[in-house]
């Protein structure tokens, strides 16, 4: 005999379609995004998760404990956060934030949903940056959060968990009301540990040397950061990797685009530091 579902679980199992087909926005650079998870409520699980991820390493003071290297950092990124909310003016409302964490092994960055930051200083000492190769690392990480790359991320998460939850009501006896993301703190930080898309690092890579360039940064330092990040670690590549997949022609493609980024650099503006 076959199985007639009741009617909760196949307005469920429809519903449920229906929001993942219609679930698309358009990125920065016209590029079609999935999304199940709205860039505010990215930035709202983001908020609490960028408090408890500091929490544990600001009690055991490691964060901003250096204060010639967290001056240095505020700066750079304050010049760059400036020029975002000049390109992208909705961004004026978010809570910017940047921390230097201490962590001589770890060589990364990272900046979740609405602007919350943090380095490592394991990537200022082991890679040795100038400021122009450093405000590539930080507009970089600004551009995943002007992307929503965030949000996409946790988009991916949750059509995981809806696929799962609408299997479970297929062939079970289960009756469900409603599906929602739980543990929304979890997965923004889930979020910052799991690697972007090719296509996603190439997006960051071409709205973050402009922004760079923008707030006075020579683009050319694009290629020469990965030169320096390619050396660091040997046969080991450093956590920064796992995060920021980057292809074989990532350094020639950055190279291309640097001369068309020097008449932002060159721009004779006054350039603005964001207060950190």
């Amino acid at each position: 005999m076959k199985r007639i579902l009741p009617i909760s679980k196949t307005f469920l199992l429809l519903a449920l379609l229906s929001f993942t087909l219609i679930a698309c926005t358009t990125s920065p650079t016209g590029r079609s995004q999935f999304m199940l998870v709205s860039p505010e409520q990215a930035i709202s699980a983001s908020k609490e998760a960028y408090v408890k991820t500091l929490k544990p390493l600001d009690d055991k003071g490691k964060i901003d404990n250096d204060p010639i290297v967290t001056k240095r950092v505020k700066l750079i990124t304050g010049r760059i956060i400036s020029q975002a909310i000049k390109q992208y003016p909705h961004t004026r409302n978010w809570q910017w934030s940047v921390k230097i964490i201490d962590d001589p092994e770890t060589v990364n960055a990272w900046c979740m949903a609405g602007g919350k930051m943090a380095i490592y200083t394991g990537l200022i000492n082991k890679v040795k940056p100038t400021d122009d190769e450093l405000a590539q690392v930080m507009g970089h990480e600004i551009s995943h959060a002007l992307a929503n790359h965030t949000a996409e991320k946790m988009s991916t998460q949750l059509a995981t968990q809806i696929g799962m939850v609408a299997l479970s009501v297929a062939v079970t006896d289960n009756d469900y009301s409603a599906v929602a993301l739980s543990g929304a703190a979890l997965a923004a930080s889930m979020a910052i540990e799991l690697p972007n898309s090719r296509t996603a690092e190439r997006e960051a890579d071409l709205m973050g040397i402009e922004l760079a360039a923008r707030a006075g940064y020579n683009p050319n330092a694009a290629a020469t950061l990965w030169q320096k990040m390619a050396k660091v670690g040997g046969a080991t590549p450093p956590e920064f990797f796992s995060t920021h997949p980057a292809p074989g022609n990532r350094q020639q493609t950055l190279r291309e685009l640097a001369p068309k980024m020097m008449p932002y650099y060159k721009a004779d503006i006054v350039r603005p530091v964001y207060p950190l």
